[in-house]
């Protein structure tokens, strides 16, 4: 086409940028994409441009909370330098185009780690301190807890720095607000110990797991992490994983997980495992007994910075790998449970891993997914992507998220944006009091996404 226009002496029609996630299954037109490097970039750009601007990181989110269109998209992943760092202070201040592998990298010299990060270290600290991730760590919350302040840039340019005593409107609105009140340039986080875990599992049912947790793992002070695999297509069988602290020797000499390594034996089997009718079986009764066999030990640092590439793709021809999550208060787990086993056997869905894990109460984000304490269900699953079956998807998410709010929980908002609007205000009660601060920040609406655009009603 533009060989022809050419040829006529017209101008070439100029192809408008598109920003997609990891599962290539949203796919948003822009105006056009800037990768800062600096803090004034970022505050020139506000002020020249008068349309919607959104923000992305690593991508990984699922329904199109990174962009929206015709906006002025600001890919993070350039503005990525560790601003200051101090050892003995046992806190580090980081640009949020940062991955926490590359902080990881920084900070295990020192024999330190990330008090919280997510399970795996391929993400961004903008991206996961704008969806408030968690990870599977004892006795900790959701990542705003261990955050001690935070840089921003609102929509005017303005520069602003806030805390939970400093502009905290500012911080708990910012931290979980998806983007929606400024752009993040600067984030001070706190520091723990590196140490040997050792781990150790242990099988047994779901009626069974709460006491369990509350006897030996919430109440050690030496557990580190830990989490629970709800075994397909039954869920009723669980298999309870920890990393404690010990004085034993590393038996795996790593302190960091290798980037680039080679998943090739990982993949195929997680291809058999969803793809066959006696893969979950397989998994069940041969591979994990075999892979838990022993108590192995290794660095903290190591263990925290899984590969996201140690997963299938989550792009396929025809396919996706995805995810959802569901929180419910810690006395619910059980009636949680039975009515999760019930929706996905009887809409069928091809689930390949359920982790429960535990965190405790959110200290005061705007968009708290804890309002108590709570466990998570974090539902692995593969599906196809014609309109039937992406309908069919959510079919089941409505009657999750309604099963998870009926018992006072919630549900993640990274994920596909299939929840109705009652549904969000139900899991997300002060949502009012977020859209109000971002009235009064953002007024022009210009920190726009998917997601806003789908609850946001001015």
């Amino acid at each position: 086409m533009a060989l022809a226009l050419a040829a006529f002496g017209l101008p070439a029609l100029a192809r408008q940028p598109v920003v997609n996630d990891a599962t290539q299954l949203n796919p948003v037109t822009v105006e056009r994409i800037l990768v800062p490097r600096t803090v004034d970039e970022i505050v020139a750009a506000l002020r020249a441009h008068a349309g919607p601007v959104s923000i992305g990181g690593a991508r990984y989110s699922m329904g199109g909370q990174i962009a929206a269109d015709r906006s002025l998209h600001l890919d993070m992943r350039g503005f990525d330098q560790v601003v200051r760092f101090v050892p003995a202070e046992r806190r580090i201040t980081v640009q949020p185009g940062i991955t926490w592998r590359r902080i990881q990298a920084v900070i295990d010299p020192h024999d330190l780690a990330l008090q919280v990060m997510q399970s795996y270290a391929d993400f961004t600290v903008g991206g996961s301190l704008g969806v408030n991730a968690h990870g599977r760590y004892v006795g900790q919350g959701p990542l705003v807890s261990s955050v001690e302040a935070i840089r921003l840039v609102l929509a005017d340019g303005a520069l602003v720095t806030a805390s939970p005593t400093r502009n905290s409107d500012l911080f708990y609105g910012t931290i979980g607000g998806y983007g929606g009140i400024g752009v993040i340039v600067e984030a001070t986080l706190r520091l723990a110990d590196n140490a040997p875990l050792e781990r150790r599992s242990q099988v047994m049912s779901l009626s069974s797991y709460r006491r369990f947790f509350a006897a030996r793992i919430g109440a050690d002070p030496d557990a580190v992490m830990h989490n629970a695999t709800l075994y397909p297509d039954d869920y009723t069988l669980v298999r309870a994983v920890t990393y404690s602290r010990t004085l034993r020797a590393v038996t795996l000499p790593n302190r960091l997980t290798a980037t680039g390594g080679d998943y090739r034996v990982e993949r195929r089997l997680q291809e058999v495992i969803s793809a066959s009718p006696w893969g979950k079986e397989l998994r069940r009764r041969i591979l994990e007994p075999l892979l838990y066999s022993t108590d192995a030990v290794e660095w903290r640092n190591h263990q925290a910075g899984l590969d996201i590439h140690s997963l299938a793709p989550l792009a396929g021809a025809g396919t996706t790998y995805a995810l959802q999550e569901y929180f419910v208060p810690v006395a619910a787990l059980e009636r949680f449970a039975g009515r999760l086993r019930a929706i996905l056997r009887q809409h069928r869905v091809n689930v390949i891993n359920v982790s429960i894990r535990h965190a405790r109460k959110d200290p005061g984000t705007l968009l708290a997914w804890a309002r108590s304490d709570v466990f998570a269900f974090v539902l692995y699953y593969r599906q196809y992507t014609a309109p039937r079956e992406r309908n069919a998807v959510r079919a089941w998410t409505r009657a999750l998220v309604d099963a998870a709010t009926a018992l006072g929980g919630s549900y993640y908002l990274p994920y596909q944006i299939h929840a109705t609007v009652a549904q969000f205000h139900a899991a997300y009660p002060e949502a009012e009091r977020f859209f109000a601060l971002k009235r009064r920040v953002d007024p022009a609406y210009r920190f726009r996404y998917k997601l806003w655009d789908a609850y946001h009603r001015g």
